[in-house]
């Protein structure tokens, strides 16, 4: 019997060391992916080397109306477009660090968009149309 759970016990061993071999030469590990992580350095490097993007126009719409402009702030970027004098905010994403704390995405005259910090104060980004374009308004 003794001889039986011995024999039990190296043939499980040696099964789960061939395995742990094998997914270590497919390159996943026992976690998974071995992706590198990128450091709080290296994602601000990213970020500050990105080039900004428009929203396409819809089919049917003049360009001038769809087309969306990315604003930054500390507390995030927002996508928004103008039709004559109203805004309208296409999207927003919150800074690392950031949460949205409230949005009033138009269309409208002003539309704005609150980053509320972990720590610290609030950045309110309050949006309007001039010359076609949308700008921030600044406090």
């Amino acid at each position: 019997m003794k001889r039986l759970v011995l024999a039990w016990a190296v043939t499980a061993v040696a099964a789960t060391g061939a395995a742990v071999a094998v997914l270590g030469l497919l390159g996943t590990g026992l976690t998974g992916s071995s992706s590198h992580v990128l450091s709080p350095a290296e994602v601000r490097a990213a970020l500050t080397t990105a080039t900004p993007r428009t929203v396409a126009a819809p089919t049917g719409t003049p360009a001038q109306a769809s087309q969306g402009k990315l604003i930054r702030s500390a507390g995030g970027t927002v996508i928004a477009s103008c039709d004559g004098d109203q805004v309208t905010l296409r999207s927003w994403s919150p800074a690392q660090g950031y949460s949205v704390d409230g949005v009033e995405a138009g269309p409208a005259r002003e539309a704005k968009v609150e980053f509320e910090p972990d720590e610290g104060e609030e950045v309110e980004l309050k949006i309007i149309c001039s010359g076609g374009q949308p700008v921030t308004l600044r406090h």
